[in-house]
């Protein structure tokens, strides 16, 4: 079922070049993906793709984490209708906050009345969502109680994961034969935030331990376990960048803050490419890598913020955000729908959407919020 059709709205007052993006992106992605599963009234959750067939959602990739992901960035634009007294619709239907109640009640609907399911990575990014959802829901002054009933579901999954095998470190799955960077990030970001301080030090000192690449100043994947062997999965992604920086900042020690300002180093080093000489961040193409720079942008946007951080740390993190933001509003084009218009946006920032998704072609959910990410973590540096 198509998302609910409805024009633009004109900017809301107060809104800055950066913020006015991302409304179009968050606008982009709510009318092209959003629907109301199996045609449900207060329902709503994101297409894994369009075009997509029919209504019937089983069968079809689940996709959960790409949920959480949406979640995040429906807080992002939350939190910058609160600021500004009027949400990015200019004032018509549901603002962004409400929105992304009804999506977390959608994903444990369609995840068969769940909050956990087989993969603690999935687990610990929508626990971030649910926690920032439930500040924002505080802030406004709007029912909490979906927001902590998935928090206290979540929270025990992650915490059993933690275990001494390895050395520390959180499980991916249920399989528990693979502890990684994926997971145990995002899990240490959680617990820091939600008051399990000396359990995320533990994450993040064991992630710098047995993952990080001196020579490359990047984490690696993580380790998988073979009988009673230790194998490094040696991949360098952006994501897994994001959620370390994220945790350093969040716990704040003089050794977490020395070693964000070398990560923030080491992203522009390593994890860039030239686009119109500028350096902008470089992406994993779709699927599931279709939201990892995302991600990455997404804390990075906490490091320009920071002000624990050197300033020219600060600086160059505000530069890569930027940039990549620049670029992917540069090379947006506009996908007509009868009556109605959305932004499809590149899988690369250095490719303008009509050669990354010429029209016709199928668009991932994961780009598309990729993207959006971007552009919210560029307004978030106003």
């Amino acid at each position: 079922m198509a998302a609910e059709i409805r024009p633009p709205a004109p900017p809301s007052p107060g809104t800055t070049r950066s913020s006015g993006r991302a409304d179009e992106a968050a606008d982009a992605v709510i009318r092209h993906f959003g629907y109301r599963l199996f045609g449900l009234p207060f329902t709503h959750i994101g297409a894994v793709r369009r075009p997509a067939a029919g209504i019937w959602p089983f069968g079809r990739p689940w996709h959960y984490w790409w949920q959480a992901h949406f979640l995040d960035c429906l807080v992002d634009a939350g939190w910058r209708e609160l600021e500004r007294g009027q949400h990015y619709q200019g004032g018509v239907g549901l603002s962004a906050g409400a929105l992304g109640a009804r999506l977390l009640r959608t994903i444990r609907l369609r995840n068969l009345l769940r909050f956990t399911n087989s993969y603690y990575d999935d687990m610990a990014w929508l626990a971030l969502a649910a926690g920032r959802l439930d500040a924002l829901a505080e802030a406004a002054r709007k029912p909490r109680r979906c927001n902590r009933a998935a928090l206290r579901a979540l929270r025990p999954a992650l915490e059993s994961a933690h275990t001494k095998d390895l050395g520390g470190g959180l499980f991916w799955s249920t399989q528990r034969d693979f502890k990684n960077v994926p997971a145990t990030a995002p899990a240490a970001l959680f617990f820091a935030r939600s008051g399990q301080r000396e359990r995320a030090e533990e994450l993040v000192d064991w992630l710098r331990e047995k993952l990080y690449d001196g020579g490359a100043g990047l984490y690696l994947d993580g380790l998988r376990l073979r009988g009673d062997e230790a194998v490094l999965v040696s991949d360098i992604y952006t994501y897994n960048q994001g959620p370390v920086l994220g945790a350093l900042l969040e716990l704040g020690r003089p050794q977490d803050l020395d070693h964000a300002a070398a990560l923030v180093d080491a992203v522009a080093g390593r994890l860039t490419v030239r686009h119109e000489d500028r350096p902008v961040l470089r992406t994993h193409g779709d699927g599931d890598g279709g939201l990892f720079t995302g991600i990455l942008a997404r804390y990075l946007a906490l490091a320009a913020n920071s002000a624990r951080l050197p300033e020219a740390t600060r600086t160059l993190a505000r530069s890569l955000v930027a940039n990549t933001a620049d670029a992917f509003w540069a090379g947006r084009r506009i996908e007509n729908h009868r009556s109605w218009e959305v932004l499809v946006f590149a899988k690369d920032p250095v490719l303008p959407a009509k050669s990354s998704y010429p029209p016709g072609e199928p668009v991932e959910l994961s780009t598309q919020l990729q993207a959006w990410m971007v552009l919210e973590a560029a307004a978030a540096l106003d």
